[in-house]
């Protein structure tokens, strides 16, 4: 406990002790300073840098608050990709369910939304053990780039952390495994081997950009959105097809994954480096990475739009297919615009708002 509270205390001191070589640096050192009062520009999707509520957070969890507790172990989730497993799950069962003929009129609610729900909750827990894995390993660099995480402030002690990470690693298979096809369980099993060997040494593949690009690519590209579709039509008895659709949105998701897998990166770059952990922004900027992520961004906008335009009439609804990724892209590029890639909170911003770009897609898949 007491050493908890000397962890949240010299969170700022520490952050400043590692931050004094680039203009940079000076954004960590100044975010650590916010007043109480200020906007949450900083929170974003990465949390609250302000010392002074990482403290009092601490101090809630150690009178032995259950809310504070709790909270904690939302924090240690890591709220945004829940957001975004839940939508993935939602956007994919929808998509099942209309593709295939009176599934939605003869459908076994009573049996099918139990089944949803128990696939829900394998999902998060495997979300909770990839991310939870990765702050235990984490917990030193976390406390320069992420100080507001559970384990690196001292909310959470790592004994906690583990319980829980064990926990979901053992249960989210074991749902999978007695209520999935045998493929789901090999297809949920390799998401969880892949998210575990990107922060757990001697594999560590997150210290290799191109190793860990891949494994966030295709475990939040590929697998979450085939599986939630095959799992569907497995439940409603129908055989599973590639169609257009789910050809698309496997191949749009798996770029925009790719492309949060590099942009995740640039607020951490200081941290990073101090860690000796290489990515692509450590090594190019944040000035390159931004232009380069938002090509990319704006490529897959494009091939959204020319899949609508180019396919054979009737694949596609066109008004979202093209009106609405046509739409999505103006929004990239006005929210690029805006991007100062000398600030920090510029850099969370926009980070944050590629974020939103994700989950909006899985809005218009529903549509398409």
């Amino acid at each position: 406990s007491s050493q908890s509270a000397r962890s949240a205390a010299s969170l700022a001191s520490s952050f400043n002790a590692k931050t004094q070589s680039t203009p940079l640096s000076l954004q960590y050192q100044r975010s650590l300073s916010i007043p109480k009062k200020s906007p949450t520009s900083l929170n974003a999707v990465e949390g609250d840098f302000d010392p002074d509520a990482i403290k009092n957070s601490v101090s809630a969890v150690q009178s032995g608050s259950i809310k504070a507790r709790l909270r904690a172990l939302y924090k240690f989730t890591r709220p945004h990709t829940i957001r975004g497993t839940i939508l993935a799950s939602f956007a994919g069962t929808t998509r099942a369910l209309i593709d295939t003929p009176g599934a939605i009129a003869t459908a076994n609610w009573g049996a099918l939304l139990p089944r949803a729900f128990i696939g829900m909750i394998a999902l998060l827990l495997g979300n909770a053990f990839i991310v939870g894995i990765n702050q235990i390993f984490d917990k030193d660099i976390d406390v320069l780039n992420k100080p507001f995480l559970p384990v690196a402030s001292g909310e959470m002690s790592e004994r906690v952390a583990w319980f829980a990470v064990l926990f979901s690693g053992i249960v989210g298979p074991a749902i999978v495994y007695n209520f999935f096809p045998m493929m789901l369980f090999k297809l949920y099993m390799l998401g969880w081997t892949l998210g575990m060997v990107y922060s757990v040494p001697p594999l560590r593949t997150k210290r290799n950009p191109l190793a860990a690009g891949l494994t966030i690519a295709t475990v939040r590209g590929f697998l979450l959105n085939f599986g939630v579709y095959y799992a569907v039509k497995d439940a409603i008895g129908a055989p599973f097809g590639w169609s257009p659709k789910v050809s698309f949105i496997a191949r749009f998701m798996t770029a925009f994954a790719t492309v949060i897998a590099v942009t995740k990166d640039l607020p951490d770059i200081e941290g990073d480096k101090a860690y000796n952990i290489s990515t692509l922004a450590t090594k190019l900027g944040v000035s390159k990475i931004a232009n380069g992520a938002t090509v990319c961004l704006l490529l897959n906008y494009i091939h959204a739009i020319l899949t609508g335009v180019l396919s054979k009439a009737g694949t596609f609804n066109v008004i979202p297919m093209v009106g609405g990724h046509a739409a999505l892209a103006v929004m990239l590029l006005t929210r690029f615009k805006a991007l100062e890639p000398e600030k920090l909170a510029s850099i969370k911003t926009y980070y944050k708002h590629i974020w939103d770009l994700f989950y909006l897609e899985y809005f218009l898949y529903t549509l398409i």
